[in-house]
């Protein structure tokens, strides 16, 4: 690893584990923590399906767009919203502030994890499947990625262990 990470972070579709690896990587690396999600429900008063039901799934990524170009932490590992990829400023901002970990993992498992698709907050066109946002967001996960984690198979505790081995590599 080449950069020094004073932020950890995380992308990844929904259900890949980033607010629960999270915290997790925070208390194993001696970081605080922080998720974007709880940001922006906290910065608008309503939840994020609120906000997509009420404004739309622009507005969703405009207002997260916002809230993650005006991050400035240091030593935090970041939870950022699984749309966060769609912002080149803000995912290219967030490069130069910390090493950046795409949690990965097949659609099968993220399937299986998810069972609030339709209500949890998702910045998706209307009547776009599961399926067809995890294929459309794969290649955008990659191209931010500093770190690559397959955490289907593992535990979390094993994902945060094979990060920091990834870092202190």
């Amino acid at each position: 690893m080449t950069k020094t990470p004073s932020n950890l972070i995380l992308i990844g579709m929904p259900g890949a584990g980033k607010s629960t690896i999270g915290p997790l990587l925070a208390q194993k690396t001696a970081h605080d923590f922080l998720d974007t999600d709880l940001i922006i429900q906290a910065s608008q008063k309503r939840t994020l399906q609120d906000i997509v039901d009420s404004d739309g799934q622009a507005a969703l990524q405009r207002i997260e767009e916002e809230v993650l170009l005006d991050l400035a932490f240091q030593n935090h590992v970041i939870a950022t919203g699984g749309s966060a990829i769609y912002s080149e400023p803000a995912m290219t901002y967030l490069q130069s502030k910390g090493v950046v970990i795409f949690l990965e993992a097949d659609l099968a498992t993220l399937e299986s994890r998810i069972h609030n698709f339709s209500t949890r907050g998702l910045a998706k066109q209307a009547g776009q499947t599961f399926a067809q946002l995890f294929a459309e967001r794969q290649s955008l996960y990659r191209k931010y990625a500093d770190i690559t984690v397959n955490c289907a198979e593992l535990s979390p505790t094993a994902v945060c262990a094979w990060i920091i081995a990834e870092l202190e590599g």
